[in-house]
């Protein structure tokens, strides 16, 4: 027996980690692949005249299996990755894409799915039942539904290609990540840097039996260091080393699979007769064409490049001070913080002891509770793959007179709850894990058979372990990073619509991220943070003054990492409008040609960005990166409409739960104009960003 093939029996038929083995992956993939043949084989084969019910609505709610599989197995090669697993990656994604493909350019099943749009007037459709027509349709047609057998082979092929060479690139940025470390055995090198991170060092060295410090160029070692470090050649070093990660033309090189990826990206747009890839990526985006994308950042640009200059300049006097004439870009963080203690008396180090990782998370639950009415209890019974995760189960509180979009009264009448979702938590950075902080699910949300069938949600970070005398302590940006995240669990957990394909997460890539970074305010509010921000040891609450000092510093170098972030948007939009410059350049000369108007430093011919760029080169940010520029216009503007009528109002709260709840089920437009009750305006980011 297989137990990926059977139905799991673990609580809420949770994800049975602890039975699953590598063996059990080719195989199963190979029976579900055929299980899920079959439903659409019904589906083609039903002699019944094609219906919405019998052909739109049973293929939205067919391959269920499969897809549990497919986010067991990816999730795990990003979180708890192996070379075993690597290998049977590279063996499972061409038959995955393959099976994809197969159904996408199935011409009988897809006649069955025209007929029903060409006469949906004549079904009684619902709101919803009309999107999922309209993007099922749409889905197959960009798809290659109407192209002929030739170039549905072509672009099949090009889609494995795809497949392929996008995990071999985020396989090389891990391993060119994990290949680097920094062994130091004087401690002398070590000035500047606080003894929780030296402890923290201290740790990887003895795991890989090494006497004094060991630095990685993963995120929790290699950003303490970049900022605190005052041995300027130790920085230049390692910084380089994380500006060489697979650009280096050794074995995990990444610059020719670029240019591949690309060409194969801009093949399919034109087989499909898109201009560009751009221009077939932002048909489905709010935003819709890449002039108007270009338009918004050089418009950003234009307007926070003073600000970005000015900060700047602050630094570099900091830096001519300390007889440093022309400031680099691995001088950035360093003096950043020193400018950043001179003027708001704050550093990292000295919030962390306020900011242990289970007291923010339960914050985080009790702003959850405020807003929405979930609670969270631990289970230690449901299956985990690694033994530092927790698993919670989700529930929603309320009155019996409630409806689910109202929120929980404060009477005295017994609340009733109902189960909403299972939360998975994996905080720590370990060799198998890939850098940075996502959401994702193992299981999505639908209504089928009079029941709500509730979502699997997992958040993974990589914060600092616990030490034997230290808990988990998080940097202010690791407590905006986990609220971040928990703003998409939001989003998955409150999904409540009828089919899997609409539900949670599933919306316009521009879109997603308004709900994570709309949390992410709350943090830089004083009566929220002082119910949270407290001392490990101590209890003491974040005085007041250093919390006005985290209000004020909210905005510190904002016009610096506006343009960067700018600069990546720009690059990602160029990459997959230009493609054809290529050949003709490398793509470090792309890369600093598109960015040279946002970079505030030297550029440093030995370093590159693009070369483990994952949002856009393994992740799905391809001429979507400038979506979080995009949200944040989005979330800048909600999270106003709060502050105007109380960031706990219940009545505000609950309308942006049904936001929440409705997922791709309407236009985003038209999502947040009922929530918000107008167009978002580019003007609540830029008053929040710069005053």
């Amino acid at each position: 027996m297989n137990i990926l093939t059977e139905k799991f029996s673990t609580p809420y038929h949770s994800a049975p980690f602890n039975q699953i083995k590598n063996e059990d992956y080719l195989p199963a993939f190979k029976e579900l692949i055929e299980k899920s043949e079959e439903e659409i084989n019904e589906i083609v084969n039903n002699s019944e005249e094609a219906t919405f019910e019998n052909t739109i609505e049973a293929l939205a709610f067919s391959g269920e299996q499969i897809d549990v599989a497919s986010n067991i197995f990816f999730n795990l090669n990003s979180a708890e990755t192996s070379d075993e697993l690597q290998k049977i990656a590279q063996e499972v994604s061409p038959i995955l894409t393959e099976y994809s493909s197969k159904i996408s350019q199935n011409e009988a099943l897809f006649n069955k799915i025209k007929k029903v749009y060409d006469e949906k007037e004549k079904y009684n459709l619902n709101e919803e039942q009309q999107m999922l027509l309209n993007e099922t349709y749409k889905g197959f047609v960009r798809s290659g539904a109407l192209l002929n057998e030739e170039d549905k082979e072509k672009l099949k092929k090009i889609n494995m290609d795809l497949s392929l060479k996008s995990l071999q690139f985020g396989q090389n940025v891990l391993a060119s990540t994990n290949n680097y470390f920094k062994h130091i055995t004087n401690k002398a090198d070590l000035a500047g840097i606080p003894d929780a991170i030296l402890e923290q060092y201290a740790e990887e060295a003895k795991e890989r039996n090494l006497e004094g410090w060991v630095v990685t160029l993963q995120y929790p070692s290699y950003i303490p260091f970049m900022t605190y470090a005052e041995n300027r050649d130790l920085r230049k070093e390692i910084a380089l080393a994380n500006g060489k990660k697979s650009f280096d033309n050794g074995e995990f090189d990444n610059q020719n699979l670029i240019k591949d990826l690309l060409n194969l990206k801009q093949q399919k747009a034109e087989l499909l007769g898109y201009a560009t890839y751009a221009d077939y990526v932002l048909e489905e985006r709010m935003a819709k064409s890449p002039t108007k994308v270009i338009d918004f950042l050089n418009e950003l640009l234009t307007k926070a490049k003073p600000y970005a200059e000015k900060e700047i300049e602050e630094l570099k006097s900091l830096a001519k001070a300390d007889g440093i004439d022309e400031m680099q870009g691995y001088d950035h963080a360093f003096y950043a913080e020193k400018l950043r203690k001179a003027k708001y008396n704050l550093n990292d180090e000295e919030l962390k002891p306020y900011f242990p990782l289970e007291q923010v998370q339960e914050a985080v639950f009790r702003l959850s509770k405020q807003l929405f009415g979930l609670s969270f209890q631990e289970r230690n019974d449901i299956p985990k793959y690694h033994e530092d995760m927790k698993v919670y189960e989700v529930f929603e509180v309320f009155d019996s007179a409630q409806t689910d979009n109202q929120e929980p009264s404060t009477n005295n009448q017994q609340p009733t709850t109902n189960y909403k979702a299972l939360l998975y938590v994996d905080y720590f950075p370990r060799k198998g894990k890939r850098a940075g902080a996502w959401m994702t699910s193992y299981k999505s949300q639908y209504k089928k058979d009079g029941e709500n069938s509730r979502p699997h949600i997992s958040i993974v970070c990589n914060f600092s372990k616990p030490t034997k005398d230290t808990p988990s302590l998080l940097t202010f940006q690791e407590v905006t990073t986990l609220f971040h995240e928990f703003g998409h669990a939001l989003h998955g957990m409150l999904a409540n619509t009828q089919y899997p394909n609409l539900s949670g997460t599933s919306v316009k890539w521009d879109f997603v991220e308004l709900p994570s970074q709309f949390l992410e305010n709350f943090c830089y509010e004083p009566e929220f943070l002082k119910t949270f921000a407290k001392h490990y040891k101590t209890g003491e609450v974040l005085p007041d003054e250093k919390i006005e000092k985290i209000e004020q510093s909210k905005n510190f170098m904002e016009g610096y990492q506006t343009l960067r972030q700018i600069g990546f948007g720009l690059l990602d939009m160029n990459y997959h409008t230009k493609v054809g410059e290529l050949e003709n350049l490398s793509v470090k000369e792309f890369e600093d040609n598109y960015t040279k108007a946002t970079q505030l430093y030297p550029a440093n011919p030995e370093t590159a960005m693009s070369p483990s760029f994952s949002h856009i080169f393994q992740g799905g940010y391809s001429a979507g990166y400038y979506s979080y520029k995009w949200a944040e216009v989005l979330d800048a503007d909600a999270f106003q409409y709060f502050k105007e009528t109380g960031i706990f109002n219940p009545e505000t709260a609950a309308k942006y739960k049904i936001l929440l709840s409705s997922g791709g089920t309407k236009d985003p437009m038209e999502l947040y104009k009922n929530f918000r009750g107008s167009e978002p305006k580019v003007e609540s980011l830029l008053k929040r960003a710069f005053g």
